[in-house]
């Protein structure tokens, strides 16, 4: 059985979208009227309450367009789209930028229902089918009207609706579990080792990493050949760099002669750093674990190889990743328009903290133990995400 579709516009009594108020002369202020971003909504939820900027009164009031009433579903139109909220009836006065669009729906759809239609595939396919990509994707406010929206009885909408935010329960439970495994191990990072700004604990501090290690930047793209032989070897860009993680999707090859392979080459326990980025990135880094037999990587990467026996790898990893790290690196780094950049000088120069081996080393075993629970949440919460599509699908297709 398919459900006969209206038009997103023929259910809605208004599609709108924000402003920025700056466009219009209005700033920003500390604090009054939440204004919402893009990152202000996720998995059918508004959260006016963090990483949110305000508005005063007189400013909400001239951005009347914009003004979002409760029970009113927030879409993302722009950079990263698609992303549904509905906002709950207690929510106070808030107001949004051009990234988000208001939809008021009518009483012929459930408001659940569409957010988790907004968020299906069908729907997916239907906005990116629609969306104009210049310097950022968008999708327009006509073009939103636009989509197909699948149609049951109010009755069944609300059927659909009930067992989707069921099965999106035991996800969320999933994720939180995620978060907490991620507070456990910083919990655990600060009570074993104290704070890394102030060093309450007294470990030794005077030495340096350059002393501790030996320190490489990567092969450069680009650079001359002049005919040498070569041949394809996966190499790391900073974006395969996370803090404390590897991301191979997207894993590029470079063609490098012999030499160069051997020069560099990684090796397990190998710290890799980024070289620059945005301001609060910088320390961003992780270990390398052989993830690939054969692997190099670019000169915006350093390659911190211990050679110091009285630093176990991973702590060094979280040591430069803490605050210790961020502060030092933003103190020392070279910033232009909010890119912010650091040299093989500087990285030499970070001072260590020395706390004993045997410590080191049994953090090292209890963060393993805890990666390993997080890997267990990861597949569990893949497999939960594949059903849920299906479900969906099922659902939106008249078959649930």
């Amino acid at each position: 059985m398919s459900f006969k579709t209206s038009s997103l516009a023929s259910l809605s009594s208004l599609i709108t979208k924000g402003t920025t108020p700056t466009t219009l002369g209005y700033a920003h202020s500390d604090s009054g009227i939440p204004f919402l971003r893009v990152q202000n909504i996720f998995s059918g939820q508004v959260n006016f309450k963090e990483d949110t900027l305000f508005i005063d009164s007189n400013t909400h009031t001239v951005l009347k367009r914009s003004q979002i009433q409760g029970g009113d579903v927030l879409v993302t139109i722009a950079g990263t789209i698609g992303r549904t909220g509905v906002v709950p009836h207690d929510a106070p006065e808030m107001n949004c930028n051009q990234a988000v669009a208001i939809v008021r729906p009518t009483q012929e759809i459930e408001r659940s229902y569409l957010r988790h239609w907004l968020e299906s595939q069908e729907a997916r396919s239907q906005m990116l089918g629609s969306t104009v990509t210049g310097t950022i994707s968008n999708l327009s406010l006509s073009q939103l009207g636009e989509l197909r929206v699948p149609l049951p009885p109010l009755e069944e909408q609300r059927r659909i609706a009930a067992i989707l935010d069921q099965a999106e329960t035991l996800r969320t439970q999933r994720r939180a579990a995620l978060a907490l495994l991620d507070s456990l191990t910083q919990s655990l990072f600060l009570d074993m080792f104290g704070d890394p700004v102030t060093n309450d604990r007294g470990w030794p501090d005077n030495l340096t990493l350059g002393k501790a290690a030996d320190i490489t930047s990567g092969v450069t793209k680009g650079r001359k050949l002049d005919g040498k032989a070569t041949r394809e070897v996966p190499y790391l860009a900073v974006a395969n760099v996370q803090d404390k993680a590897l991301r191979l999707e997207g894993l590029k090859s470079i063609e490098a002669t012999e030499n160069e392979i051997a020069r560099y080459q990684l090796k397990k326990d190998d710290l890799l750093l980024t070289e620059g980025g945005d301001p609060d990135k910088l320390g961003r880094g992780t270990l390398w674990k052989e993830e690939l037999p054969e692997c190099i990587h670019q000169n915006h990467i350093f390659r911190v190889r211990l050679t110091h026996t009285a630093l176990h790898p991973l702590f060094l990893n979280w040591l430069v990743g803490s605050t210790r790290g961020k502060n030092y690196f933003l103190r020392s780094a070279k910033q232009t328009t909010g890119i912010a950049s650091i040299n093989m000088t500087q990285l030499r120069s970070f001072p260590l903290l020395v706390p004993p081996l045997p410590l080191q080393q049994t953090f090292a075993t209890r963060i393993a133990t805890i990666e390993a629970l997080k890997t267990t949440h990861r597949r569990a919460l893949a497999a939960q995400g594949a059903l849920f599509a299906s479900l969906q699908q099922r659902a939106f297709a008249g078959q649930l």
